[in-house]
């Protein structure tokens, strides 16, 4: 076994529903912990999926050609810029796999998505963070700690966990002050939730010839978490050596179907951004009627300070029937980080948040 394995503490992620339930012995727990969306999967996906039952003893198409055909109409980019993968996760193994050699750096940001760092310890690399400002991405920070072996960077924008983003002057110093030898991921699994018009989309700045690469998730917008499927997009050269280390057939029939059918659904994707900043605007007022504080958010996610350790309002959640997030593994020991909901699941957690902490409900 190769020894640099043993360092690496495995990603926990939530746990489903049903066997929280099951284990607290409730019966009608609501799940706000996980940022998925609350009004399920799109239509227009489901009815594809119901379609595609029929032919599950056929392999799916490797190549995905009809969803990529789509991708390609969506987002204006060929085809030959486009990868798939079994969630958007995979398209970053993809990416330290090809672009780290042992020992190689990768650079991100503390308060960030774990599996920048799992991944990089996976093969061998050293991942390097500079601290947020402000909870917020310092670009300025990151450009100085770029060094002769750093061969990644890996950001989110919205950023997870704390939900805010670096908007468009920052990112175009930030861009013109690299080296042109790394490669800048711009991790863009929550941009369908950014309502500021200066939040800067990958998209608007890709070249043939910048080592720029934008990640994006069927997982959140479209509903369609279950599925594991996501994309990444950039330079047709870049995008052709990752394809190599693709596994034939890495996304299954159904996704394939609801993928492509979600594309089409713009009234979900509309009514889904609506439903996410409604209630983001309602529990900011709550809040401030019970005196927590919270970082407003770009995404579908708030990050609250409850000023008593985060595990401990975990469970005592738990127990009132609703399951969020503690963000004390993300190096936040007294914040949890709740998504938000349908109203009526925004109203139960703001009630039992007041109980859990003694305040006037």
């Amino acid at each position: 076994m190769q020894p640099h394995l043993a360092q690496i503490t495995p990603y926990k992620a939530g746990k489903p529903l049903e066997e929280l339930a099951r284990e607290m012995g409730l019966t009608d727990a609501i799940k706000l912990a996980s940022n998925e969306n609350p009004l399920g999967p799109s239509p227009l996906a489901l009815a594809a999926i119901q379609e595609a039952l029929s032919d599950l003893h056929r392999y799916p198409d490797s190549h995905a050609y009809y969803l990529k055909e789509e991708l390609s109409r969506h987002l204006g980019l060929a085809p030959g810029q486009l990868i798939l993968g079994n969630g958007s996760d995979e398209v970053l193994d993809f990416l330290v796999r090809a672009l780290v050699p042992p020992g190689g750096e990768v650079l991100s940001t503390n308060h960030t998505f774990l599996m920048y760092g799992l991944l990089t310890q996976a093969v061998g690399g050293v991942f390097r963070i500079a601290p947020l400002k402000d909870l917020r991405v310092d670009l300025p920070a990151l450009s100085r700690a770029v060094t002769d072996q750093t061969r990644l960077i890996l950001l989110n924008n919205p950023n997870n966990p704390t939900g805010t983003a670096f908007l468009r002057p920052e990112w175009e110093d930030f861009l013109e002050a690299l080296p042109p030898r790394v490669t800048v991921v711009l991790d863009e699994a929550y941009i369908d939730f950014a309502d500021d018009p200066q939040v800067p989309q990958s998209l608007e700045y890709l070249r043939e010839d910048r080592l720029l690469v934008g990640l994006r998730t069927f997982s959140k917008a479209y509903g369609l978490a279950g599925l594991r499927i996501g994309y990444g997009f950039g330079p047709s050269g870049l995008m052709d050596y990752l394809n190599r280390l693709r596994l034939p057939f890495n996304v299954n029939r159904l996704a394939q179907a609801a993928a492509q059918a979600a594309l089409k659904d713009r009234a979900f994707w509309e009514r889904t951004r609506a439903v996410v900043h409604e209630g983001r605007v309602y529990i900011y007022r709550e809040l401030e009627r019970l005196g927590l504080s919270y970082t407003p958010s770009q995404a579908n996610y708030i990050l609250i300070r409850v000023d008593r350790p985060a595990q401990e309002v975990y469970q005592a959640m738990l127990r009132e029937g609703v399951i969020i997030r503690s963000m004390e593994e993300y190096g936040f020991p007294e914040h949890i980080r709740v998504n938000v909901g349908l109203p009526e699941e925004n109203q139960r957690f703001i009630k039992a948040l007041a109980k859990v902490l003694g305040l006037a409900g």
